[in-house]
């Protein structure tokens, strides 16, 4: 890959920096840590970090509600240490991500304290810098719009006598993007970023950045259709198809701005979270042509669903509307219960979680991994009392929040916290992560983590696995197969889903040679014929067309 297009294809490992390595023993993850660990995370041959926020915050949303996006808050350390951080990461040719959450601010941001205090633009300049409108006759909100973490969307401001809009929690106030002067402002702290040297921007809920201006409601959902991205019907959320307050039209005139800013700084590259009543649609017209997105992921496969039918189809649906955009897909992230746990479904082995940190590497498009993946790490059971979430804190007991996948690193298998902070942590570390410590995981051989970096280094060589085309072919449950192609050749990949051995039929494949040494569990082919034990994968690589 040349330098302007690196991110094709390319391993970028999500840093949950509260929760990486505490340095100055006050129990919450930082900067420094994150310097502290670049070297193991070079180690694992992935090409990127994606860092979530560290912006000055007052945390109620744990950094994604911004009261002030270019300073850096006191908790992660100075802007001395990020400096510091995108120079080792350069030196160790990895390139630096961070989340820009531009659809919302902090209620404590400058701009919304003063928005807040008058609606008369004639002595407020920025009365309209956010979503603000009148209660109905009655007193009652504008419309039947819902937030993501309960209850109404739209919270009432005296001092104005009208409410704003909340798509997130009542202190993550949504900013006007119908206004220019907005726009051009969240441009202008995009760019500082970049004249600082980072790579690119995870663009968080890029989708909420535009509402209807109409302020129509949203209409009813069916009860059968009241599921996906975690929202069930314990969350009144799902009750509605949310089209006039995410994922409007006007978003996609946004994007091209912000490209267009991007593309004046080479290499520099946008990776945006879609989430809207048809993800896999948006996420194709957001990343179609030279003037948006580089590319996005969505929640399709961060589901419940764990069948070879439904990723395929999933893949399937993407690839026949994203015409020349690229996809990037996440199996795992700081919002969803674990992989291993949310998938493996009571069967959370080593063998699993290296077949399924294969798989995600497999498919075409880049890749998310989601920090203590490469270490097979499973949900934590977080207590009531211990919940820090406010959307757990919220729905609790029927939703018990994101907590249990934000747990620390465990680094050392028998020090105090798993070597993450000599203070009581801001989340307990689980015993079970405890075993699966990094120093722990170095010296067993077969390791999830040593499994991790071998196939990462083993991808890298494979060409037609970073930046092929991908072709599914005909394979019962619960066979995953598909054939990945491009210039340096074919490779057949089958992934067994169950933990039972498979039988499959791969006549008319004509495979030239089994690749076996990727360092998987592998399947036995005999007179094409494949054997593919329980969680097993297979690579081949096949005559050219």
């Amino acid at each position: 890959m040349s330098e302007l297009t690196w991110w094709r294809g390319a391993v970028i490992y999500q840093i949950y920096p509260r929760s990486l390595l505490d340095t100055n023993d006050d129990g919450i993850g930082d900067l420094q840590g994150i310097i502290h660990k670049l070297d193991y995370i070079a180690s694992l041959n992935v090409d990127a970090i994606w860092i979530s926020p560290f912006f000055k915050s007052p945390m109620k949303d744990f950094g994604y509600d911004i009261s002030d996006y270019l300073a850096i808050d006191p908790l992660f350390g100075t802007m001395d240490d990020f400096d510091e951080l995108i120079a080792k990461a350069h030196s160790l040719g990895i390139k630096v991500i961070i989340d820009q959450v531009l659809s919302h601010t902090s209620d404590q941001h400058a701009w919304f304290e003063q928005s807040r205090q008058s609606r008369d633009l004639d002595v407020n300049p920025k009365a309209d810098w956010y979503v603000w409108a009148d209660p109905r006759e009655d007193g009652s909100a504008p419309n039947n719009w819902l937030a993501i973490f309960g209850g109404c969307a739209w919270e009432w401001e005296p001092r104005r006598q009208q409410y704003y809009l909340h798509n997130f929690l009542r202190s993550q106030p949504d900013l006007n993007f119908h206004n220019p002067e907005v726009r051009r402002a969240v441009l202008e702290n995009v760019e500082f970023w970049l004249k600082k040297g980072v790579d690119g921007f995870r663009l968080d809920a890029i989708t909420f950045c535009f509402h209807d201006e109409l302020l129509r409601d949203n209409p009813a959902k069916p009860k059968d259709k009241r599921q996906g991205r975690g929202f069930s019907e314990d969350n009144p959320y799902a009750y509605q198809y949310h089209y006039y307050n995410n994922t409007r039209p006007q978003t996609v005139g946004f994007v091209e701005e912000l490209r267009a800013l991007i593309d004046r700084y080479p290499g520099a590259v946008t990776l945006g979270e879609v989430s809207s009543e048809d993800s896999l649609a948006t996420m194709a017209e957001y990343t179609q042509g030279d003037d948006r997105l580089h590319m996005a992921y969505s929640f399709e496969l961060l589901t419940d669903d764990f069948s070879a039918g439904y990723i395929r189809q999933t893949v399937e649906a993407l690839e026949a509307s994203i015409g020349d955009g690229w996809p990037c897909w996440a199996i795992g992230n700081h919002d969803v219960q674990r992989v291993l746990s949310r998938w493996g479904k009571g069967q959370e082995t080593p063998t699993l979680a290296k077949m399924l940190n294969a798989m995600l590497g497999s498919l075409r498009g880049s890749v998310c991994s989601y920090q203590g993946e490469e270490l097979g790490l499973t949900e934590a059971s977080i207590e009531h009392h211990q919940l820090q979430d406010p959307f757990g804190i919220t729905f609790w007991p029927m939703f018990k929040g994101r907590d249990g996948c934000r747990t620390p690193m465990p680094w050392l298998a028998d020090a105090v916290n798993a070597g993450f902070s000599a203070a009581e942590p801001w989340l307990p570390v689980p015993a079970e992560h405890q075993q699966l410590a990094v120093e722990q995981q170095e010296l067993q051989p077969d390791s999830v983590l040593h499994s991790y970096r071998h196939f990462m280094t083993w991808r890298a060589k494979h060409r037609p696995l970073v930046d092929g085309d991908i072709k599914f072919i005909d394979a019962k449950e619960p066979v995953l197969g598909f054939i990945r192609s491009g210039a340096a050749g074919r490779y057949l990949v089958c992934f067994n889903l169950s933990a039972e051995r498979v039988e499959i039929d791969l006549a008319g494949h004509d495979i030239v040679a089994v690749l076996d040494d990727h360092g998987l569990e592998t399947g036995t082919l005999a007179q094409a014929q494949l054997s593919l034990p329980a969680f097993g994968c297979f690579y081949a690589q096949l005559q050219c067309d």
